[in-house]
C-alpha cells in the first residue's frame, strides 16, 4: 500500500475526514495535508528535492480564495505542475464536480489514476479507489461508467484541441487554416476544417466563438 500520500483540500472537515480515512481504515500514517494549492505543491517540492517523494496524491478542484495570494487556485493546476517533476505520482481527484466531459479531460488531458465524487458514498468509494490505484487500476467514477452517460461524452483529438486553442486566441477560420497549412497539420482544407468547427459548437451547444471559448475554458479543457 502507499506509504507518504498529500491531500490537498482547503475544507477542514473534508480534509479531516480523508485523513482519518486513510490513516485507520487503510493504514497509511505518512500523510500531509495542504488547504491551498501553493501550500501543497510547496510540500510536495520539499519530499521530492529531499528524495523523500510523495506516492499519491489527493486533490480536490475548486479551492476557495481569500485575502492571500496564490499562484495556483485549482487542482488542475497543481496536478499538471506535480506531474511536471514527478510524471509516475498517482493521482486520485476527490471533487463535488460530476461532469463526465471535465472528468474525461482529467483522465485524458492530465492522466489521473482515479476520480471520487463527492457525496453520500464517498468515503467508501475513496477507499476502494486508493486501493484499485495502488493495484495499478484506472479507477473511474460511475459519471464515466454509467452507460447513458458515456454515451453524450464529447471526445477531442489533436486537431480539435488545435482549433479550440487558436478559437481562443482570436483567429479566424481562414487564419487558423493558414496556420495548419505552414505547419503541415492535416486536414487542413476549408470544408474538413468549416465542418470541425461546426461540430465543436453542436456539441458543446455553443451560440457563438465567445460562448463556445467560455464552456471549453469552464470544463478545464483550455
Amino acid at each position: 500500500m502507499f506509504t507518504k500520500v498529500l491531500v490537498a483540500e482547503d475544507y477542514e472537515i473534508a480534509n479531516q475526514g480523508i485523513i482519518k480515512i486513510l490513516n485507520e481504515k487503510i493504514g497509511i500514517h505518512d500523510i500531509e495535508e495542504a488547504k491551498y494549492c501553493d501550500d501543497a505543491y510547496l510540500k510536495f517540492r520539499k519530499a521530492y528535492n529531499s528524495q523523500e517523494a510523495f506516492q499519491l496524491l489527493i486533490t480536490d478542484l475548486s479551492f476557495r480564495q481569500d485575502h492571500k495570494v496564490q499562484t495556483r487556485t485549482s487542482g488542475v493546476e497543481l496536478i499538471k505542475d506535480i506531474k511536471k517533476i514527478q510524471p509516475d505520482i498517482k493521482v486520485i481527484v476527490y471533487s463535488q464536480e460530476n461532469r463526465p466531459d471535465k472528468i474525461n479531460m482529467l483522465f485524458d488531458k492530465l492522466n489521473i489514476n482515479g476520480y471520487v465524487c463527492k457525496g453520500q458514498h464517498a468515503i467508501k468509494e475513496l477507499m476502494t479507489c486508493v486501493d484499485g490505484v495502488y493495484q495499478g487500476k484506472t479507477m473511474l467514477p460511475a459519471e464515466l461508467t454509467n452507460n447513458s452517460k458515456a454515451n453524450t461524452m464529447i471526445h477531442l483529438d489533436d486537431l480539435d484541441m488545435i482549433l479550440l486553442e487558436q478559437l481562443s486566441q482570436g483567429f479566424t477560420k481562414k487564419e487558423i487554416r493558414a496556420k495548419l497549412k505552414e505547419q503541415k497539420i492535416t486536414p487542413n482544407g476549408e470544408s474538413a476544417i468549416d465542418k470541425r468547427v461546426s461540430k465543436l459548437f453542436e456539441d458543446f451547444k455553443a451560440k457563438n466563438t465567445t460562448h463556445l471559448v467560455a464552456i471549453v475554458k469552464d470544463l478545464g479543457l483550455l
